[in-house]
Parts: structure tokens; C-alpha cells; sequence
């Protein structure tokens, strides 16, 4: 397989871990919270991020151990992708998986890991943090209109 473009012809499963991991374009939609209507399955995101998140960088401030501070935080792998419906449109394991190409703003695609910031997709252009919430609060007033 090409180093170059390694995502393009190649099936998620055979991607290294490093090139797996530079899939992430770092925008953090997946680090909100969501709300799921249980009569019909609509998702709904909040602009409520995780406590985790570091909104100024837009990165995890617990990586490497983040399903010890937030049991809910999914893995993504290719073995759990296709259950994990709540990924963004945008989302590069989404895209890739749905057989789409990565947006033109990616950092794959731009070299700059910040990219995903400099074309305002990111969450932490908007996201508040839930530890600045009660722990009970109701997430509804924060739904945003469209993802």
C-alpha cells in the first residue's frame, strides 16, 4: 500500500494504528453530547461537549485513558465502526467507511493539523463544556439546529 494517500483503495481494517489514528481530523463533533428521541431514533447533537475536551486545542485531555474518566467515550476501531452511528457527517472513519472521500479541508489533505479549526467545522468553535454545567442539567436548550 502507498504511504502517500494510504486511506484511498485499502479497507479500514488494514490500516496500521498510526494511520488509523491520523484519520481524525480533530474537529471533536463526536466529543458532544447527543440526545437520541426514543419514539423514533432521531439523534440530536448538543453543543455540550465532554468534560475531557480541551476546547482551546479541540483534543482529548485524556487520550490515552479516556474510557477510564468517561465509560461512555467509544473506541472507535474498524471492528465497531458501522455501530457507531452517531459520528458526524463529516467524520473521516465515516466517510471512508461509506466509501466517500475525505473533505478537502482534511489535515491528511492539507498537511496542517489544524485544518479542520481554519475551515470552522469545528466543535470547539461553539461547544461549552459539560463540567461548566450542573451534573443533572437538561441538555435540550443546547440542541443545535443542524450537524
Amino acid at each position: 500500500m502507498a504511504e502517500g494517500r494510504f486511506w484511498e483503495g485499502c479497507a479500514l481494517g488494514e490500516l496500521s494504528p498510526a494511520q488509523w489514528e491520523s484519520l481524525c481530523d480533530g474537529c471533536a463533533l463526536c466529543c458532544l453530547h447527543k440526545l437520541e428521541d426514543e419514539e423514533d431514533g432521531t439523534l440530536y447533537y448538543t453543543r455540550v461537549a465532554c468534560a475531557q475536551l480541551d476546547l482551546s486545542s479541540c483534543r482529548c485531555r485524556v487520550y490515552a485513558t479516556r474510557s477510564q474518566h468517561e465509560p461512555d467515550c467509544v473506541r472507535l476501531s474498524p471492528e465497531t465502526l458501522d455501530q457507531v452511528y452517531f459520528m458526524p457527517p463529516s467524520c473521516a472513519y465515516r466517510l471512508l467507511a461509506e466509501g466517500q472521500p475525505l473533505p478537502q479541508w482534511h489535515p491528511l489533505l492539507t498537511g496542517r493539523p489544524h485544518s479542520a479549526r481554519a475551515a470552522g467545522v469545528s466543535s470547539c468553535h461553539f461547544a461549552i463544556s459539560a463540567a461548566a454545567l450542573p451534573e443533572d442539567a437538561d441538555l435540550e436548550p443546547y440542541i443545535i439546529d443542524q450537524m
